[in-house]
C-alpha cells in the first residue's frame, strides 16, 4: 500500500520487455540512500513492483505481460525519468491518499498549462473509469496522489504545486503523453457492493435525491 507521495524519481538504467513475454526493467539514480531488499515492492510510475534481489542505488523488478497491457511502462526507454514511492509502514502519516499501485488504465495528457508558479494539467480519462473520479476527490497519476480539480466528460484537470512539478517527472510530460491512471479504490467497492456484477454504474443525480444525499 502507498500514499501517493512521490519520493523523487530515478532513471530507467535498462528495459527488456515484450508485449507478449513480459521483461524486466532496472531503475538507477534512487531518490533513497537506503539498500534494496529483495521481495520489496517499489510503485514504478504507479505501479507497483517487486525488487528481484538485494541492491544499492538501484533495483531490478521483473514486468508482466497485464502490467506492460495496463500500464505506461511499456513506453518506457532508457535514460527515462520514473516516479519512485516506498511502500506506506504502519504508523506512518497517510499524507496522501491510499493507493495499491494497481494501475487501472492509461489516460492521455491533452493540456498543460502554466499560471505563476504553478501548473494545471488536464488528462483525458478511458471511458470505463470516468464514473469513478469526482471533482475535488483523489485520483492517481503516475503514481501521484493528486485531487480533481475540475471534471468534464472525458478529462479532468489537476493543479501542480512547484514541488510537485519539481521532484516528479511531470515536469517532463508533453501533450499525447500516456499516463498511468489508478482510481479511488473506494469507489470500485462501493459500486459493486450496490450493484454486484453489474457493468455500467447506475448513480444518478435522481438515485442520490432519492437516497438523501443531495
Amino acid at each position: 500500500m502507498f500514499t501517493g507521495l512521490i519520493e523523487g524519481t530515478g532513471t530507467v538504467q535498462s528495459i527488456d520487455t515484450d508485449p507478449s513475454r513480459g521483461g524486466r526493467v532496472q531503475i538507477g539514480e534512487l531518490p533513497w540512500s537506503d539498500p534494496v531488499t529483495l521481495g520489496e515492492s517499489i510503485a514504478v510510475n504507479g505501479t507497483c513492483l517487486t525488487a528481484i534481489a538485494d541492491s544499492v542505488g538501484s533495483f531490478q523488478a521483473d514486468v508482466s505481460v497485464e502490467t506492460l497491457k495496463r500500464t505506461n511502462l511499456s513506453t518506457l526507454r532508457t535514460g527515462d525519468l520514473v516516479n519512485l514511492e516506498r511502500p506506506l509502514r504502519i504508523g506512518d502519516r497517510l499524507g496522501g491518499h491510499l493507493v495499491q499501485g494497481h494501475v487501472d488504465g492509461i489516460g492521455k495528457t491533452v493540456e498543460i498549462e502554466k499560471s505563476g508558479d504553478y501548473w494545471t494539467l488536464w488528462v483525458e480519462l478511458p471511458k470505463d473509469l470516468s464514473r469513478y473520479v469526482v471533482e475535488k476527490g483523489s485520483i492517481t497519476v503516475d503514481g501521484i496522489s493528486l485531487t480533481v480539480a475540475a471534471l468534464e466528460e472525458d478529462r479532468f484537470s489537476v493543479a501542480l504545486i512547484p514541488k510537485t512539478w519539481e521532484i516528479t517527472n511531470l515536469s517532463r510530460r508533453k501533450v499525447g503523453d500516456a499516463v498511468n491512471l489508478e482510481v479511488d479504490v473506494i469507489a470500485k467497492y462501493v459500486e459493486r457492493m450496490i450493484f454486484g456484477e453489474k457493468k455500467e454504474s447506475k448513480i444518478s443525480k435522481k438515485f442520490l435525491e432519492d437516497h438523501g444525499y443531495l
